[in-house]
């Protein structure tokens, strides 16, 4: 068992221990991902607070055959903030570009750092080797914190469409990442 799995088991026992060994190891990258959709500080902190109070009460779902814990967390607080982003009526979804969520996050530790870079190089790896037009839904729907009726609408394409453009590119991706990560150490 993993030291993220096992962590995520003290949480479901409900030992606070569990969830300070998971915020210490994921807590920044759960705020630069909640910054990086939300564009405001003040913001990304409340969500990631609500991402950890939700994982605090919800860890007895978490299905290690559905994917790794840092993935889990990292959904969790993604789409934390996309209600977020929907729930404020005319402001704009704008994202921060990749290169300032780093610099924007309050973390000096190098391996932070070190670890968010080799990410984001081998997404964007990822990336580049899907179709365009499977590229683009992706992009749309995880980095702009799109709907896929949202997508249909600004590519001009049937839903279905979306939906399997997704689903295909889900699959692509799969297959480039695996289970890749960096683990930071314990």
């Amino acid at each position: 068992m993993t030291t993220d799995e096992r962590a995520v088991e003290l949480i479901a026992q409900g030992s606070p221990e569990g969830m300070e060994l998971l915020y210490d190891r994921y807590g920044s990258l759960a705020y630069a991902v909640a910054l990086r959709v939300l564009r405001d500080a003040s913001a990304a902190e409340d969500v990631v607070q609500e991402a950890f109070l939700s994982i605090w009460r919800g860890a007895a779902t978490y299905r290690p055959d559905r994917g790794g814990v840092r993935s889990w967390l990292c959904t969790v607080v993604r789409n934390r903030s996309i209600d977020r982003t929907r729930g404020r009526a005319g402001r704009s979804r704008d994202e921060l570009p990749l290169e300032h969520v780093a610099a924007g996050s309050s973390t000096s530790d190098t391996w932070t750092e070190v670890v968010a870079e080799l990410d984001r190089e081998h997404i964007r790896g990822a990336l580049e080797r899907l179709p365009a037009e499977q590229r683009t839904t992706i992009e749309l729907a995880y980095f702009g914190g799109c709907s896929q009726s949202e997508i249909s609408a600004r590519m001009r394409v049937p839903l279905g469409t979306v939906k399997g453009r997704t689903r295909l590119a889900l699959r692509t991706l799969r297959g480039v990442l695996g289970g890749w990560c960096v683990e930071q150490p314990a």
